[in-house]
């Protein structure tokens, strides 16, 4: 049975030049950035990706130039589902899996309208399946268009299917993820945590890893949190870094992803700040709060003797 590897799943950028267009030199950079802050798994074409905004082929195109970039260091996952019509969506996950990535993600909220209940959308994933042939596959609880979460008893059914992989969860309520995670204990479904607030206790629990847009600002400081809790649990300088880790999550969300461009490129990153979504003005309260985060990010790595990737 194969297994994705625990650890930090950054949730990928789609750096845009100047008009808009792809930059794939800025993506080859970012790409082995991730690798090098620790990253153990790369997730493209995501939301963070600004996936709703691309086509078919510079989907494609930002996948295949992500595997071909990480050069079989980590495993290289991306999402395969637009829209509800089954018979597109399975040819779309075929050339999304032509591209070399371990497994291709579906949206659970691509597959059926808001409305429709879990019986329903069994059915169409259990059509989806059978579609699909034997490609590896993945979940994400993606709040675009509207969030689905998984109920533990859908977790189960699709874990002991043997397709699932990898599974982003946005749930960012501690119960239900326990519960979750019982349902899917002893399969190859590894649960990954897109929620900081909630991230250490998780992976305690026995979640295998995080997928927060946090990756996007500083990953060694998540790298340096899974690392430690595998070693060491949860000990009184890990809680302090945790804490520190939540109160910063509350300032990077705000005007995301173009906040993450911004970020990378004070830490170096050839890229431009592009995005295709709508943003607003920033105001100097907000240059400030990132610059306040930038601190507190280099004040951690010294105190913890990580190591800052250069750029």
């Amino acid at each position: 049975m194969k297994f994705l590897p625990k650890g930090l799943w950054p949730v990928m950028l789609t750096p845009f030049t100047e008009s808009n267009g792809l930059d794939l030199p800025a993506l080859e950079q970012l790409t082995e950035f991730y690798v090098t802050a620790g990253a153990k798994g790369l997730f493209a074409n995501c939301l963070s990706s600004e996936m709703f905004h691309l086509t078919d082929e510079e989907r494609l195109v930002i996948t295949k130039t992500v595997v071909k970039a990480s050069n079989g260091k980590v495993p290289v996952i991306a999402t395969g589902s637009f829209g509800n019509e089954i018979s597109v969506t399975a040819t779309f996950i075929k050339r999304i899996y032509d591209t070399g990535v371990e497994a291709v993600v579906i949206s659970t909220s691509q597959l059926c309208i808001e409305p429709d209940q879990d019986d329903v959308f069994k059915s169409k994933m259990e059509t989806l399946l059978e579609a699909t042939g034997s490609i590896p596959l993945g979940l994400y609880e993606c709040p675009v268009p509207y969030k689905r979460l998984m109920s533990p008893d859908l977790m189960k059914w699709m874990a002991h299917t043997n397709r699932f992989l990898f599974h982003k969860d946005t749930s960012c309520n501690l119960a239900d993820i326990k519960m979750k995670l019982k349902a899917i204990e002893g399969t190859r479904l590894g649960f990954y945590n897109a929620h900081i607030p909630t991230g250490a206790d998780s992976i305690l629990f026995g979640a295998q890893g995080l997928a927060p847009i946090s990756a996007n600002f500083y990953p060694e400081l998540l790298s340096y949190l899974l690392d430690a809790l595998e070693q060491e649990g949860k000990t009184e300088k890990l809680e302090k870094l945790n804490k520190s880790l939540i109160m910063m999550d509350s300032i990077i969300h705000n005007n995301y992803p173009y906040t993450a461009k911004q970020f990378l490129i004070a830490r170096g990153l050839k890229m431009t700040s592009s995005c295709r979504i709508s943003r607003v003005n920033w105001q100097s309260g907000d240059f400030k709060n990132t610059d306040s985060v930038m601190n507190i990010f280099k004040q951690l790595c010294e105190e913890l003797n990580i190591e800052i990737v250069r750029l």
